[in-house]
């Protein structure tokens, strides 16, 4: 769905696009209906286009809705289409905004991010720091995606939200690789820095409350508030290079609460990008 043509401003339009595999789950596959239940949310007469920003999606926000991705679960053909679908939304000077999916997504979608604007500063939210060497003998798995980034040198700077799960291992890790983790004890918005561009944000929707996004595999007490989040994400000033929402499990989820949130998410998304300008090295 292609809603540019009330585009008030000559700003690079989002691209949305779905990308349906849980093949790199950990525990339980059902991520793969989460692009789908996101859009369905987000294109309900439910609500509206508006953002919290003020501008609105199809008015003041051009946005085309690509579908989802043909993924085939095979992880290595399944990240060359990302990156080769990346470089088609480059080309046309646009920015991706992509639904997951697992968190295993993030990887390929960092990667062209980073080949075409060199290495990103990434925000993450999660209740967990996906920083596994690798998890149950699996290198590209759901929790190692930021271990990937961080050695292939994709990462500028990695500064981490909403994490309440740390062991030892992934403690190491974030030595090893220079991430910032700002803890949830005591949490409040003004502990995360505002960050510089290029920026790219990924929201793992579990690093919320359950009582606020209960239709996640992992769901785990004592997460971010939805205020919380998006007062982090409105304070960010940098130009947005990319996004991701990922790990919606709508079989897990209850009333479609964390569907509907990830729709204003998207719409959220969507008019901090347009806010914050294109990136201009």
């Amino acid at each position: 769905m292609d809603l540019g043509s009330g585009y008030k401003r000559r700003m690079p339009a989002i691209r949305l696009f779905g990308l349906p595999t849980d093949i790199n789950s950990s525990f339980e596959r059902g991520a793969a209906a989460g692009p789908g239940a996101i859009r369905a949310a987000l294109w309900s007469d439910r609500g509206n286009m508006a953002s919290e920003l003020g501008p609105e999606i199809g008015t003041d926000i051009a946005l085309t809705d690509d579908g989802d991705l043909a993924l085939t679960e095979d992880t290595v053909q399944d990240d060359a289409a990302i990156r080769r679908h990346i470089a088609y939304v480059r080309e046309d000077g646009e920015i991706p905004l992509a639904l997951g999916g697992d968190h295993a997504v993030t990887f390929p979608l960092v990667e062209a991010a980073a080949t075409c604007h060199g290495p990103v500063t990434i925000l993450h939210f999660d209740a967990h720091p996906d920083l596994y060497d690798d998890f149950s003998g699996n290198p590209r798995s759901h929790a190692s995606p930021f271990a990937r980034i961080c050695e292939a040198g994709h990462a500028k700077r990695l500064v981490q939200v909403g994490i309440r799960t740390l062991n030892a291992h992934c403690r190491e890790q974030a030595v090893r690789f220079g991430v910032e983790i700002v803890p949830m004890a005591d949490f409040t918005p003004d502990m995360v820095p505002v960050l510089e561009g290029p920026l790219y944000i990924s929201i793992d929707l579990d690093g919320l409350d359950p009582s606020a996004a209960p239709g996640v595999a992992h769901p785990e007490p004592g997460g971010l508030t939805v205020r919380e989040m998006l007062a982090v994400l409105h304070k960010q000033t940098a130009p947005i290079v990319g996004a991701d929402i990922v790990e919606l499990h709508p079989g897990r989820d209850i009333g479609d609460v964390t569907a509907i949130l990830g729709a204003k998410l998207v719409r959220e998304l969507a008019a901090l990008i347009d806010r914050n300008g294109p990136y201009q090295p």
